[in-house]
């Protein structure tokens, strides 16, 4: 997972909290979190929360599993982009059969007793209220 993964995956399994790194120079929040500016090659150490809410910046809906059998229901994947950051994060969407972009969502994490320090501790992202 690299220094930056496992803190970013540790930040969810312990606090359900979706982790961002921020450049001193740039100002630019990477999530996820990187070592170095991929702008300007700066350190990144400074951390932020990037909070439990983004929009969909593009998605599909899968039909068939990974074995190539036909799902008893489609699946929506989504990247899932947070406002004022670089990158995001591909994860299902729950709780919908609807989805567009620009639809704004939020992250559902398992039970705290569940997660193990993966990107599956989010259970899915749902529409926001």
């Amino acid at each position: 997972l690299g220094v930056a993964g496992e803190r970013f995956f540790k930040e969810i399994k312990e606090n359900g909290r979706i982790m961002g790194a921020k450049c001193p120079k740039c100002n630019v929040v990477f999530v996820p979190p990187r070592m170095y500016c991929e702008r300007c090659f700066e350190k990144l150490e400074e951390w932020v929360d990037v909070g439990k809410k983004g929009v969909v910046h593009t998605f599909t809906i899968a039909t068939i599993d990974i074995n190539g059998e036909k799902l008893a229901k489609p699946e929506i994947y989504a990247l899932i982009k947070f406002d004022g950051t670089c990158g995001g994060i591909i994860h299902k969407i729950g709780e919908t059969d609807t989805v567009y972009i620009g639809m704004e969502v939020e992250a559902v994490f398992k039970p705290q007793n569940e997660r193990k320090a993966s990107i599956n501790d989010i259970a899915y992202f749902k529409p926001a209220k």
